[in-house]
């Protein structure tokens, strides 16, 4: 996954909540449940791509300091 991916996930989350709050005024709890899950779904998914790139700079970074020490 790639920072754009997190980017992507984000945005579909954004979506996602405001439709459920959307659907919250409407009194359609029903959906606004489905979207506040596929909401955090979404959150998750952009949390693990920038876990997962935080982890890839640091161990670029430790081999480049093993490679000048």
């Amino acid at each position: 996954m790639s920072m754009e991916e997190a980017q992507r996930q984000l945005e579909a989350a954004i979506h996602d909540a405001r439709v459920a709050f959307d659907c919250i005024a409407l009194d359609d709890l029903e959906r606004a449940h489905t979207n506040a899950i596929t909401s955090r779904a979404a959150v998750d998914a952009a949390e693990y791509a920038m876990r997962v790139e935080l982890e890839s700079r640091a161990s670029a970074k430790e081999d480049q300091e093993q490679e000048q020490g």
